[in-house]
């Protein structure tokens, strides 16, 4: 039977010849074969006996005779021919028009005329199925942006574990979680190089991850981690995510790699405009403009969608047609109309409903106006996107900006003051004056000042004041910053709280101290304190069982999840707890993480050598409980 391959290639030869044969005048055949393969050679006429003859005298200058060729030898009767017969001639076999058929749907010679070089290619199956040199691709092993060396979890963390447990963990990964410092755990688990567990194929396991990460608002890490994947091994999954994080990312071109190699994988109205955009960035306007222009007209995709993708399509170089942007009818904001519109500096109107994955968005995407990215930042930091430093940095970027009023510049300058200002007092008052501005985003705040806390006197500050402080250095992890000030705060107070939890060499606390500290503090953050003390091993079990009775706690009531993260701990897998307990801070608020759930976390984390998260961990939910 003819393959597939080989039939592809007839069907693009007859299609070209019957193109090509209208405009041509019928001519006599002309034979191409080379001399002597043609018809066959004349039979060699008798050679006449040579007559004895006197040899001649050499003449001077002239040249020596030739010896004579060999004579040709000819086939015997019965032999195969060496050139296969042309049509007609003896022993050609006859060809009928049943032999060849086009298969049942391809298209005409009208359509072949109107579609695109790379749209005949995936019909004939011509597209080359790797990009990338044989000895530069990469194995399917170890996938993930950070090493252990440099951060990360074990390769193995995961290898001898149930592909079922490890899937719907990562499942069930679909939104934000509670705690910053929980944040910032999960991601280094995801982002870290494993191998995926036995009956789990890498591709899936990175699918997964890059989707957990894109739901966490994590794009940048999403889209360094499916760049480690060579092309041609995406699925549709791996794409979908990949997709989202390019897009939570504003690097709309990022895509184009793998939507070239493998246009098929998707077939919606973006991908159509994805692949649009990437044939005018290859040079190819004339078929991005055909493309694009198909998806206006048949509906594949809403018109504000292309208008977007034609005007960035139209900043190829070669695209000279003004596209304007019309947003009057257009009631919902997506990630598509999201990236594009901020990546060409186009303005959003108001009135959309601005989710957390736009906010997010907005504090990572370079093109984003430096204000409205500070503003973003405040958010992302208190998520745990951006580090401290990092909203440092944009604060700074903005107040040497003359581009801001002074309003807009304000907390940047506050901030330097916290740095700079003149007197104790007046650094703390410029704090002050960033952590008591309105609006969401408070933690995220303190997260802003926290190196500037970390530099203030200690025992310039007392009460709620030092309390402040010592959140402040917490929430960016300067616990031996923090820890200076103990002998500033009162037992039995909120600075004396986070301290008990914060303490790298902390031990037992006391019982006097602690209760204290419940008779006065809130419900909420005693429980947590209590919680968090006993999963660090800080008060004894009569301790523990005391204030569970008081504060009408049941920390120890197990459930699947309890018994699986504690048995993580107890086997000293550090990845797979990290794991496990993104999956119990799922959610917005603190109120969503229960103390049973902080005390099996905290206790988990510390078992499996991650005590310094736990600390932190603890220390925040006491903070903004």
């Amino acid at each position: 039977m003819m393959q597939p391959a080989k039939r592809y290639g007839l069907m693009v030869g007859a299609a070209l010849i019957a193109l090509g044969s209208a405009s041509l005048a019928v001519a006599a055949p002309e034979d191409l074969l080379p001399p002597g393969f043609g018809a066959p050679p004349p039979a060699p006429s008798p050679t006449p006996a040579p007559t004895p003859a006197t040899a001649a005298s050499p003449t001077p200058g002239a040249v020596a005779p030739t010896r004579p060729a060999a004579p040709v030898a000819t086939p015997s009767p019965g032999a195969s021919p060496v050139v296969q017969p042309l049509p007609g001639q003896a022993g050609a076999q006859p060809y009928t028009p049943g032999d060849f058929a086009l298969p049942e749907g391809f298209p005409t010679l009208e359509q072949l005329s109107r579609m695109e070089d790379d749209e005949i290619n995936d019909l004939l199956g011509l597209r080359p199925k790797f990009d990338i040199p044989p000895a530069a691709r990469r194995a399917m092993q170890q996938v993930g942006v950070i090493a252990r060396s440099e951060g990360g979890f074990g390769v193995n963390s995961l290898s001898g574990q149930s592909p079922r447990l490890i899937r719907a963990a990562l499942q069930a990964s679909e939104g934000p979680i509670i705690s910053r410092w929980g944040h910032i755990l999960l991601r280094r688990a995801l982002a870290s190089r494993m191998n995926a567990p036995e009956g789990m194929s890498p591709v899936e396991l990175a699918a997964l991850r890059a989707r957990a990460l894109n739901a966490m608002g994590e794009a940048s890490v999403a889209r360094a981690l499916v760049q480690d994947i060579d092309g041609n091994n995406y699925d549709r999954a791996l794409t979908d995510a990949a997709f989202d994080a390019y897009l939570g990312t504003g690097d709309v071109l990022g895509m184009c790699p793998v939507a070239r190699l493998q246009p098929t994988l998707r077939d919606d109205g973006e991908w159509e405009l994805m692949q649009g955009i990437c044939s005018a960035y290859l040079g190819d306007t004339r078929s991005a403009d055909r493309r694009l222009q198909r998806a206006l007209g048949t509906g594949l995709a809403p018109e504000i969608d292309v208008r977007l993708a034609q005007r960035y399509a139209g900043a190829a170089g070669e695209g000279r047609r003004a596209v304007n942007i019309e947003w009057d009818d257009v009631s919902q904001l997506t990630p598509w109309r999201h990236a594009v519109a901020r990546s060409l500096g186009e303005p959003l109107p108001d009135g959309f409903n601005f989710t957390r994955r736009y906010t997010l968005a907005d504090a990572m995407i370079p093109a984003v106006p430096l204000n409205r990215r500070v503003e973003a930042g405040t958010y992302a930091g208190q998520r745990g996107v951006l580090s401290s430093a990092a909203m440092v940095s944009l604060n700074a970027q903005l107040f040497a900006s003359d581009r801001f009023t002074n309003a807009d510049r304000e907390q940047a300058r506050q901030l330097r003051e916290a740095y700079v200002a003149s007197s104790a007092e007046a650094r703390l008052l410029a704090m002050q004056s960033i952590w008591e501005q309105p609006g969401a985003g408070a933690y995220g705040r303190k997260v802003l000042t926290a190196f500037a806390a970390a530099r203030f006197p200690v025992g310039e500050a007392s009460g709620e004041d030092a309390a402040d402080l010592i959140v402040s250095m917490l929430s960016a992890g300067l616990d031996r910053n923090a820890v200076r000030w103990a002998g500033a705060v009162d037992d039995g107070s909120q600075g004396w709280a986070l301290l008990a939890l914060a303490d790298p060499a902390g031990g037992l606390v006391d019982e006097g101290a602690l209760d204290s500290y419940v008779d006065n503090a809130a419900a909420a953050k005693s429980a947590y304190l209590v919680a968090g003390l006993a999963g660090l091993g800080r008060i004894s079990s009569g301790d523990m069982d005391d204030f569970s009775d008081r504060l009408d706690l049941n920390l120890t009531r197990s459930s699947p999840w309890s018994s699986k993260i504690s048995r993580a701990g107890e086997l000293g897998n550090p990845g797979l707890v990290a794991l496990l307990a993104g999956l119990g801070m799922q959610g917005s608020q603190w109120e969503q993480m229960t103390p049973r759930h902080l005390y099996f976390i905290t206790r988990a984390l510390n078992a499996a050598g991650l005590s310094a998260e736990a600390r932190m961990i603890a220390a925040e939910a006491v903070a903004r409980g």
